[in-house]
């Protein structure tokens, strides 16, 4: 356990960091679940839109450091590869 005062508010700051993280990773699978969902349900439109939305959130998980940038641009390949492939 945290002895000193400085321990202790490493303790808080790292909870309140992994909440965070913790939403914006969950932000993340949303806005790819709408586009791979758009996708399916063969809407171009939709998915266009929820495929800008989900490469804004993508880039800036990765520029925060949610995610790495390798995992950031496989995300956005693939994604890119699915939406291609209704046009």
């Amino acid at each position: 356990m945290a002895n000193t005062v400085q321990a202790k508010k490493r303790v808080r700051q790292a909870q309140k960091h992994r909440q965070h993280n913790t939403a914006m990773r969950s932000t993340l699978r949303t806005h790819i679940k709408k586009v791979l969902k758009a996708v399916e349900k063969k809407d171009v439109s939709a998915a266009r839109t929820a495929f800008q939305d989900a490469m804004s959130v993508i880039d800036r998980a990765a520029g925060k450091g949610i995610i790495h940038k390798n995992s950031a641009a496989r995300h956005k390949s693939r994604l890119n590869e699915r939406l291609r492939t209704l046009a």
